[in-house]
C-alpha cells in the first residue's frame, strides 16, 4: 500500500534506537524525507547514511530535548532541510523505580524528559503546520498510562500525560488540517527486553529456547491475545499509517498496538 508520504518530511525524536529507529526506517522506506534525531551524533549519522545508501532521504538533528537550548538546536537542524510536516514525539526516558525510590526529583526529571520535551517540539514545529493547513503529530504513549503497574510510578504518570496532551492538542487543532494522535505500544521485543528475559528464564522456569521463553514470559508478565511480544516494526507501521492522508479523519485517537493486552491493576 502506498501511504502517500513521498512529499512529506518527518522528524522522529529519539530515533537512534528502539521504536524510534524502526519508525524512522519505515517512514524512509515509504518515501518520506526523514530527520534522524538523537543525542549521539555518530549514531544518528550512521542511521541517516544507511537510509541514504538504500535510496532514502535523510538528515540529522542532534540535541537534548529536556532543555530549551537542545530543543532549539533540534528544531533548527530539522527545519534546515525544509518544512517539517510530521512530528513523531517518541523520545523519552525510563527508570525502574519503586515508590520508595521514586523521589520528587526523579518525578520532575522524568516529567521533563517524557512530557515537556514533546511540548517543546510541538511549540516549535506545529504553528507552521497550522499555517500550511496540513500536518501530523504522533505521540508514542503506552498501555501503562491507563493501566499502571505498582512500580515505576513516575514513568506510568508521564505516559498518561502524553496521552492527555495529545488529545488536548487535537482539540486545539480542530479544523486546521493538522491532526494529533497517540500510538500506544504494549510490551515490545527490543534487544534489551530479550536480554533481560533470557537472563532470568532459568530461575523462572520459562525454558531454554527463545520460543519457550517468549510464550511463558508473556503468559506470566504481559498476557495478551496474541500470546507474544510485539515487534518494533508493528509500532512503526501504526505510526506510518497515521502519518498519511488515509488517516485524515483520525484525530484525538489512541491506537493500541498491544496484542489485546489486559493488565490486572495491582
Amino acid at each position: 500500500m502506498d501511504l502517500h508520504l513521498s512529499a512529506r518530511r518527518a522528524l522522529v525524536t529519539g530515533s537512534t534506537s528502539g521504536l524510534g529507529e524502526a519508525t524512522v526506517r519505515m517512514l524512509a522506506a515509504e518515501g518520506a524525507a526523514v530527520v534522524v534525531h538523537g543525542r549521539n551524533a555518530e549514531r544518528a549519522r550512521a542511521i541517516a547514511d544507511e537510509l541514504i545508501a538504500a535510496g532514502g532521504r535523510a538528515s540529522v538533528a542532534v540535541g537534548d530535548l529536556s532543555t530549551d537550548a537542545g530543543a532549539d538546536a533540534v528544531a533548527e537542524a530539522a527545519l534546515a532541510g525544509g518544512p517539517v510536516d510530521i512530528l513523531v514525539n517518541n523520545a523519552g526516558a525510563y527508570e525502574h523505580l519503586d515508590w520508595s525510590e521514586a523521589t520528587p526529583a526523579a518525578w520532575a526529571t522524568t516529567y521533563d524528559q517524557n512530557v515537556i520535551s514533546g511540548v517543546r517540539m510541538i511549540q516549535r514545529l506545529v504553528p507552521a503546520m497550522r499555517e500550511r493547513g496540513w500536518g501530523r503529530v504522533i505521540t508514542i504513549g503506552g498501555g501503562l498510562g491507563g493501566q499502571p503497574m505498582n512500580t515505576h510510578p513516575q514513568y506510568n504518570a508521564t505516559l498518561a500525560a502524553r496521552h492527555n496532551l495529545a488529545v488536548s492538542l487535537a482539540r486545539e487543532l480542530k479544523g486546521t488540517g493538522v491532526t494529533s494522535n497517540v500510538v500506544a505500544p504494549g510490551a515490545i521485543l527490543v534487544p534489551a527486553v530479550e536480554k533481560l528475559l533470557t537472563g532470568i528464564a532459568g530461575e523462572r522456569g520459562w525454558g531454554d529456547s527463545w520460543d519457550e521463553i517468549e510464550v511463558n514470559s508473556v503468559r506470566e508478565l504481559v498476557p495478551n491475545d496474541a500470546n507474544r511480544f510485539g515487534r518494533p516494526d508493528e509500532i512503526a507501521g501504526a505510526v506510518a499509517y497515521l502519518c498519511g492522508p488515509l488517516a485524515d479523519y483520525i484525530s484525538g485517537a489512541s491506537l493500541r498496538v498491544d496484542g489485546g493486552t489486559v493488565r490486572s491493576v495491582q
